[in-house]
C-alpha cells in the first residue's frame, strides 16, 4: 500500500521541522511506502525553505506544494490532488505522530474493507490547562479521546473524524468529493465545520470507519487557545460555519426561523441554569455560556454571514 501523508500548513515553517521529525522518526510498517506532501496555504515565513531542506536531507519522500487560495479546504484539495497514494493521510502543522502511527495504518487498511480511519488527538500544554476548561468543548482545542477500543464511527460514536489525524483511501474521497471552501478555516477566522461536513458525507455514502486507540498524534495546545475569549470566539465561528454548512443541507430536526429548535433550548437552559447560579464547578459554569454563543453564531452564519 502506499501512503500519502498531507500536512497543510500557514506561518508555522518552526512548529513544521516538529511535525515533520515525528513523520521521519516513526517505525516503518512493512506494508507501506510513504512519502509526504506539504501544502503551503500562502505563507510569508520560511515554509518553502524549510520542506526544501528536510526534502534534500531525509530518506522520506517530502515535496511542496503551494496554493495561494487562502483556506484549509483549498490546501486540502490541493493535496489531494497531487497526492500519488492509495491511502491519504492528513495531519496539521502543530502536531506530532506517535512512533507507531504507520502501524496502525498499515494493520487497519491490510485487510481492504475500511475507508476511513481516525484517532486520539493527546494534548501537549504550552501552558497548565486552566481549572475552568469545558470537558464538553474539548475540541475548540483539538482534545480527541473516544476510549481504548477501537470503534466504528457511525451514530453511536459521540464526535466526528477530525481532519488533524485522519487516513482515507483515495477510493472514498472520489466517490464523496472535496473538502467544501466554504468552510474551514483561513487566516485568522475561526471558520470550520469542513471535517464535519466531510463526516457527514462519509457517512451518507455508507463508508466504513474506525476509530483507533493505537493511532495516536500529539497536538500541540499554545497558551493562547487557553482562555475564555478564544473558547467564545471558537463557539461563535463553529455557529457560524454550522448556519453555513445548513444553507445547504438542512439537518433532519424541526425549525423556527431558520434555526434548529434544540439550539434555543440549549442556550434556553444555559441561561437558566446561569441564573439560578446553583453551579459552582468552575468548568461547569463556563460550559453554560457556550451554547449562547453557538446559537449567536448559527443565526448570524444562517442569516447574515456572506462566505
Amino acid at each position: 500500500m502506499h501512503l500519502t501523508v498531507l500536512i497543510p500548513t500557514y506561518n508555522r515553517h518552526r512548529m513544521l521541522k516538529h511535525t515533520l521529525d515525528s513523520l521521519i522518526r516513526a517505525r516503518a510498517a512493512p506494508e507501506l511506502d510513504v512519502n509526504v506532501i506539504i501544502v503551503d496555504n500562502n505563507s510569508q515565513d520560511d515554509t518553502r525553505g524549510t520542506v526544501v531542506d528536510y526534502a534534500g536531507r531525509s530518506q522520506l519522500p517530502i515535496d511542496y506544494v503551494f496554493e495561494r487560495r487562502q483556506g484549509r479546504s483549498f490546501a486540502l484539495n490541493a493535496g489531494i490532488a497531487a497526492a500519488t497514494g492509495d491511502l491519504i493521510g492528513m495531519i496539521d502543522d502543530d502536531e506530532e505522530v506517535d512512533e507507531n502511527w504507520y502501524f496502525a495504518i498499515g494493520s487497519a487498511f491490510k485487510q481492504g474493507d475500511v475507508d476511513f480511519v481516525g484517532g486520539p488527538y493527546v494534548p501537549r500544554w504550552a501552558a497548565p490547562a486552566p481549572g475552568w476548561l469545558p470537558r464538553n468543548y474539548l475540541g475548540a482545542i483539538g482534545w480527541v479521546d473516544g476510549g481504548d477500543r477501537v470503534r466504528v464511527y457511525d451514530s453511536n460514536y459521540g464526535g466526528i473524524l477530525m481532519g488533524g489525524n485522519a487516513v482515507l483511501t483515495r477510493s472514498i474521497l472520489e466517490r464523496v468529493g472535496p473538502y467544501s471552501t466554504l468552510l474551514g478555516r483561513a487566516g485568522n477566522r475561526l471558520l470550520s465545520c469542513e471535517d464535519e461536513d466531510m463526516y457527514k458525507r462519509l457517512l451518507a455514502a455508507g463508508a466504513l470507519g474506525v476509530y483507533l486507540p493505537g493511532l495516536i498524534i500529539y497536538h500541540y495546545v499554545p497558551k493562547e487557545r487557553l482562555t475564555k475569549r478564544y473558547f467564545r470566539d471558537w463557539c461563535f465561528w463553529r455557529g457560524v460555519s454550522r448556519g453555513v454548512m445548513d444553507k445547504g443541507r438542512k439537518s433532519p430536526v424541526s425549525y423556527f426561523g431558520g434555526i434548529p429548535r434544540y439550539l434555543y433550548g440549549a442556550a434556553a437552559r444555559s441561561a437558566l441554569r446561569m441564573a439560578s447560579s446553583m453551579v459552582r464547578d468552575r468548568s461547569r459554569l463556563f460550559s453554560n455560556e457556550l451554547p449562547l454563543w453557538d446559537l449567536a453564531g448559527f443565526f448570524y452564519g444562517r442569516h447574515f454571514y456572506r462566505p
